[in-house]
């Protein structure tokens, strides 16, 4: 007899479109940190659909705000205002650097905006952007373009110009690489796709000082960073630079699509109506779960209690590295996202780990080709940090 969740594979693989080496199963149901299948089978989720369902999923504060504004008002454009979308920017403003936000649907796109804004703000001739090896920001051309992995580049070719990737951590090579045509430095303050590789905050500060130098605008991609995954609500608070521009996406709608770009009222007075849009940006309903969202992070001892149970889960990870010193060489990451890194031995196995781990009711994943990589939802309790352990302790036995 073939399962319920076989059924709707075969109808799918029928219709879509094959982007995706998706695993056998038919997601129906989401609680917290657990997900259950068609078949029933349940899962301990330590992927948070990559970083996004930062309080778990189906919290009730963010479906209550999802109802309520789903019976309201669900799209107007932006031509008109509406207050969800009010309440966020003027959250997101008052909770950061930045005095102006630009809204859109996703990372990708927020990526785009602080390309467009760097440029047109930098002035004509300057349009190129330095990013670093490693990094991921996106799946648009542009986005690609500016994602220093050239496995995401194949087949793209010729990509769109005026991007060009720095060797990771290396400040001398980074700016023997600026011209007069260079307009901005994007980075991650960790890279999340890249491997869980974390920027040192003297790295980053050299940055920020050159970009001063030569007048360049430095853009953090806080996509996967942001909205307490490290333990702060933005990574930057804790590595003590400010960039001009800032994304983010991910986790801010926990679950509902949602992108926003941040940056100064300086930087932001070049785009102007016309120059830049977005139909979608900003939706009420999408503007309201992250208000609910923002609001749940936000609360007095929330992002505390993160960074006790992110030491916690690193503690613990650690553990497995020094027992299992074949496979694992130790472990990086902030807060919630972590990255039990690979031996050389350990990356040949390594899908096969995070397979084993699907077949055991573990979901995480495989990153950078060189980590076992963690984003589970913030809201992940002890006991469920201790269940995956003794199960990835019984699987790293195997090898």
């Amino acid at each position: 007899m073939r399962s319920k969740n076989s059924e709707l594979k075969e109808r799918a693989d029928k219709v879509f479109v094959g982007t995706y080496a998706r695993y056998p199963a038919v997601m129906v149901k989401g609680e917290g940190c657990c997900l259950t299948d068609r078949n029933g089978t349940e899962y301990l989720d330590f992927l948070s659909g990559i970083a996004v369902c930062c309080l778990g999923h189906c919290h009730p504060k963010v479906t209550e705000a999802i109802q309520y504004q789903a019976a309201e008002l669900v799209h107007v454009s932006n031509l008109y205002y509406t207050e969800p979308m009010t309440d966020l920017a003027e959250i997101l403003v008052d909770s950061s650097f930045a005095e102006k936000i630009f809204m859109a649907n996703s990372g990708a796109e927020a990526n785009e905006a602080a390309f467009k804004l760097a440029r047109i703000y930098s002035g004509e001739g300057r349009y190129e952007i330095i990013s670093l090896a490693g990094s991921f920001h996106g799946r648009t051309l542009a986005t690609v373009a500016a994602t220093g992995q050239p496995k995401f580049h194949k087949g793209f070719e010729p990509l769109p110009e005026g991007f060009s990737h720095a060797p990771f951590g290396d400040l001398q090579a980074l700016e023997e690489m600026v011209t007069d045509r260079t307009c901005a430095i994007l980075c991650e303050p960790l890279q999340g796709e890249g491997g869980v590789r974390p920027l040192d905050a003297e790295y980053l500060a050299g940055i920020r000082e050159l970009c001063d130098k030569h007048g360049l605008l430095l853009i953090f991609d806080e996509i996967q960073t942001g909205l307490g995954r490290t333990g702060t609500l933005f990574a930057y608070e804790q590595l003590g630079v400010t960039p001009d521009i800032m994304t983010l996406a991910k986790g801010l709608g926990n679950g509902l699509p949602i992108g926003v770009m941040l940056t100064t009222s300086e930087i932001a007075e070049s785009f102007v109506p016309g120059t830049h849009a977005s139909t979608f940006g900003g939706n009420p309903v999408a503007s309201a779960a992250a208000v609910a969202t923002m609001g749940v992070i936000c609360e007095e001892g929330f992002l505390e209690d993160v960074r006790a149970r992110g030491d916690y889960f690193r503690g613990e990870l650690q553990k497995l590295a020094d027992n299992y010193p074949a496979l694992l060489s130790g472990v990086r990451g902030l807060g919630m996202i972590l990255g039990a890194v690979l031996t050389e031995e350990g990356v040949a196995v390594g899908t096969d780990i995070v397979n084993r781990m699907f077949e055991e009711g573990f979901l995480m994943n495989f990153a950078g080709n060189a980590v076992l990589r963690f984003v589970p939802p913030l809201i992940v309790t002890r006991e469920e940090i201790d269940t995956l352990i003794a199960a990835l302790r019984q699987v790293l036995s195997e090898y």
